[in-house]
């Protein structure tokens, strides 16, 4: 029976604590404590009463008298570092922290409590250093306690102050080194300083569908390495005719580029999913050609022949006019495959467009080609009040042998036979 009293008065005790009824919680919490003078739970509660009540001294022994009782539990360290600290004694309180690293090295408080230390000692770069490490292991925001939020907040900024710091003081201290670089290699350089500073992290490839190893995720390919190029902006006035009589006469045919079906998951693609926000006037499709279409644009249509498109069963080539109407963006994403790369012939061009791959930013110039490799994160703006236009399609990737794209060509196909035959 007594035992049955003691947990009823310890059930009682937890109520009164959860519910905030800090006297009554006292009441109970001690005489828990004098049934059971080692009792965890007690010397950490009337710790934590003691410290809300302005008894310091008090709170302090109770912790450590908790702490002595629970040697592995770091919550108990955190809140007797909370304690030595309304005391003055900072020594103890990142003794504390410490101790409850060496527990569990992941204990975020304590990262974030260590770091307000150091920050408080005006060792910003350290505390920096020490709030990045808590960042990285914190819980999304949405699940984030109420009594983290603001530290949390408070060590974002120490790192972003930090962050523009140490960006600045490269760029004074590699501004000379960096001016003797090939114009070719600088935004090469641009990222790595980004990168060395935390200002941003580094963009990789990544397929939706194949991914072959070991190809390098260049943002933006030099158009030298294409000799088809030349021949097809010169041929952008007449695309662009094309494409003008495209939109007045079928501009039906423009259709929403995202057309997800109901009870597909949309992600990023919910504001574009079935809209002619962005458009495409399809030329080919997934490998199809677009008969009707084509056959309404011949220059198009022989333009695309005379580049090497890429052949990738069920996948490609694909070719369109894309229209991203006004103030409309195309949110971050990936592509398919690697094996092959996107080319952009621009056709109409408002101010106020930005294009992105990974870490280097484009403004589309008119019957000026871009390619790059869609693997890696990329999105698009139309700021303005006009509407874009490009012609997209796609080629190989050059680093390719023809071997390799004969092995991309029956990897698919062996993975289309593999689902067909069920």
């Amino acid at each position: 029976m007594l035992g049955q009293s003691f947990q009823d008065l310890l059930a009682r005790a937890k109520q009164a604590t959860a519910q905030a009824r800090v006297r009554e919680a006292y009441q109970l919490w001690t005489e828990v404590l004098r049934l059971k003078p080692t009792n965890v739970e007690a010397l950490f509660n009337l710790g934590i009463i003691a410290m809300t009540n302005g008894d310091v001294a008090t709170a302090v022994g109770l912790l450590q008298s908790a702490h002595q009782a629970a040697p592995t539990e770091p919550m108990v360290l955190l809140h007797l570092a909370n304690a030595r600290a309304q005391t003055g004694d900072v020594q103890g309180q990142w003794d504390a922290l410490q101790q409850a690293l060496a527990i569990d090295p992941y204990f975020m408080p304590a990262l974030l409590g260590q770091g307000q230390i150091l920050y408080g000692q005006g060792k910003k770069r350290a505390a920096a250093s020490m709030f990045r490490n808590a960042i990285k292991i914190a819980p999304l925001p949405s699940e984030c306690p109420e009594w983290l939020k603001t530290p949390l907040a408070e060590a974002h900024q120490v790192v972003y102050d930090h962050m523009q710091e140490l960006t600045a003081h490269l760029e004074g201290a590699l501004g000379s080194t960096r001016a003797a670089l090939e114009a070719s290699v600088l935004e090469r350089w641009d990222e790595a300083v980004s990168i060395l500073s935390g200002k941003t992290t580094p963009y990789h490839s990544v397929c939706n569908q194949l991914h072959v190893p070991r190809l390098p995720a260049i943002p933006f390919y030099n158009t030298e390495l294409f000799p088809w190029v030349a021949d097809l902006e010169a041929r952008t006035d007449d695309i662009r005719a094309e494409m003008m009589r495209a939109l007045s006469d079928h501009g039906t045919d423009f259709t929403p580029y995202i057309n997800y079906r109901a009870g597909q998951p949309v992600n990023q693609w919910q504001e574009l999913n079935q809209s002619t926000r962005w458009a495409s006037y399809s030329l080919w499709r997934a490998g199809v050609p677009d008969k009707a279409n084509l056959a309404r644009c011949p220059a198009t249509a022989a333009a695309l022949q005379a580049v090497e498109m890429a052949e990738i069963g069920g996948l490609c080539p694909n070719a369109m006019f894309s229209a991203l109407s006004p103030h409309t963006a195309i949110p971050p994403h990936h592509g398919e495959t690697n094996a092959r790369l996107v080319v952009h012939l621009p056709l109409i061009i408002p101010e106020n467009c930005l294009y992105r791959v990974g870490f280097e930013h484009r403004r589309w110039q008119e019957g000026k080609v871009l390619v790059f490799d869609d693997t890696i994160e990329h999105e698009a703006r139309n700021d303005s009040d006009l509407l874009r236009v490009v012609l997209i399609f796609d080629v190989w990737n050059p680093l390719l042998s023809k071997a390799e794209r004969d092995m991309v060509n029956a990897a698919t196909s062996a993975v289309s036979a593999f689902y067909a035959a069920e």
